[in-house]
C-alpha cells in the first residue's frame, strides 16, 4: 500500500481509502446503493484493513446514518489504527433543522455522528455539500468549535465550487479559524471538471485531494455494456447521477482494455491507477460493495502507468474548455493588439 500526508497535514493516509456509502442495516431509499449488509461489510473492512488501508469514508447520510453505524462497529476494536472520515449537509430526518450547515445543524450532527461511530473523536469532518441559506462565516465558525472541541482532528470540503472553498480558506486564515485541509470531489477519465479550477485552487492554498467514484459508479469497471446498462441489477438503472457522455464512455472502456491487457490487469485497475498518478491526488475512495471488487481494485496500487499511456488517456478524455479559462490558457499569453484584432 502507498501512504502520504493529508493536504499540508501531517496525518498519514493510505492512497487507497475505502468508502463505506453502500453499508446499510435494511436502509433500500436508494436499492441500486444501499445493499451491503452488516455482515458482509465486516468481511469488506477486513480485507482492507489486511491490505493496509488505514482511511475509511462515511456521511450521516449514507442509509440514514446506518452506514455510521456498521463501519464504527467494524472498526472497534481498531480504532486507534485507522483515520475515519465522515461528513455533514445533506438532510438526515423530516424537521426543518435537520438539514445545511448552520451553526445548529453541524454541532448537533457531529454528536448524532460520534455516537453511531461508537468513537469520541472523528478524524475527518466534511462539509457535504454548500449551503446556500446559511452565512459562511457561521459555518466555518462552528466547524472551529468542532475542532476546538476535540470531537474532530481536521476538517474539509466536498463537492464545493471552487470560488467559495478560497473564499472560506481566506475567512479561516484572516480569524484564526481551523482551516480545511482538504476536498473530497469527483474526479475519473469521464469526469475531469475538477482540473479547470479545483486543483488550482487546491495546489495554491496546500490542499489535498481525496476522490469520491473513480470508476464513474461503476462504468469505469469494464462491466458494463451497451445491452446491460439498464439491467434493474446495475447501479445505473437506479443511481445514475453522473452526467457524461455513455457512448464517449464505451469507446473509452475500450481503450483502457487495451491498455489493461498490456499490463495483465483490468479495465478498473487502469483507471485508478491513472487517478493515482496525479500529483494533486491524495487518495482515491474505493466504493467496492463485493470481496472480488475490492481485490481487483486494491490491484491499482501495484500498477504503474507508463507516461505513454497516461498521455493518451489524458488526449481521450480532455475537458471541453469553458471561459474564462481558454481566454487564459489560449490568448492572455498573446500581445494585446493582436488578441484585439481578432475580434474585429
Amino acid at each position: 500500500m502507498q501512504y502520504t500526508t493529508l493536504g499540508n497535514t501531517g496525518l498519514v493516509v493510505s492512497r487507497l481509502a475505502f468508502g463505506a456509502m453502500t453499508f446499510t442495516a435494511g436502509d433500500r431509499s436508494i436499492g441500486a446503493v444501499y445493499k451491503t449488509d452488516a455482515e458482509a461489510a465486516a468481511a469488506l473492512v477486513g480485507k482492507a484493513l489486511d491490505a493496509g488501508i488505514n482511511f475509511f469514508d462515511t456521511a450521516d447520510a449514507y442509509a440514514s446514518g446506518q452506514s455510521e453505524r456498521i463501519l464504527g462497529e467494524a472498526l472497534r476494536t481498531r480504532r486507534d489504527e485507522v483515520v475515519i472520515a465522515t461528513k455533514v449537509g445533506f438532510r438526515t430526518g423530516t424537521p426543518l433543522t435537520q438539514a445545511g450547515l448552520s451553526r445548529r445543524h453541524i454541532l448537533w450532527s457531529v454528536d448524532q455522528s460520534l455516537k453511531r461511530l461508537g468513537t469520541d473523536w472523528i478524524d475527518v469532518y466534511i462539509v457535504h455539500k454548500e449551503d446556500p441559506y446559511t452565512p459562511l462565516e457561521e459555518t466555518l465558525s462552528a466547524l472551529d468549535e468542532v475542532i476546538r472541541s476535540g470531537k474532530a482532528r481536521y476538517i474539509g470540503f466536498s463537492n464545493w465550487s471552487a470560488w467559495k472553498v478560497a473564499a472560506a480558506l481566506e475567512i479561516q486564515k484572516a480569524n484564526g479559524l481551523a482551516p480545511f485541509t482538504h476536498g473530497q470531489m469527483h474526479y475519473s477519465l469521464l469526469g475531469r471538471d475538477v482540473e479547470r479550477d479545483v486543483i488550482p485552487m487546491m495546489q495554491r492554498y496546500g490542499l489535498g485531494l481525496t476522490v469520491w467514484s473513480p470508476l464513474a459508479s461503476g462504468f469505469l469497471s469494464g462491466k458494463y455494456t451497451r445491452e446491460n446498462l439498464g439491467d434493474p441489477d446495475n447501479r445505473y438503472s437506479g443511481f445514475d447521477i453522473l452526467p457524461f457522455d455513455k457512448e464517449q464512455g464505451f469507446r473509452l472502456v475500450e481503450r483502457m482494455r487495451t491498455i489493461a491487457d498490456a499490463h495483465g490487469a483490468s479495465v478498473a485497475q487502469v483507471a485508478i491507477a491513472w487517478l493515482l498518478a496525479k500529483k494533486a491526488v491524495t487518495s482515491v475512495l474505493l466504493g467496492a460493495s463485493k470481496p472480488h471488487q475490492l481485490a481487483d481494485n486494491l490491484g491499482a496500487a501495484e500498477l504503474t502507468l507508463t507516461e505513454g499511456e497516461i498521455s493518451a488517456l489524458d488526449a481521450e478524455t480532455v475537458p471541453a474548455p469553458v471561459y474564462p479559462n481558454w481566454f487564459i490558457d489560449n490568448l492572455a499569453d498573446q500581445p494585446v493588439a493582436q488578441v484585439l484584432g481578432k475580434g474585429r
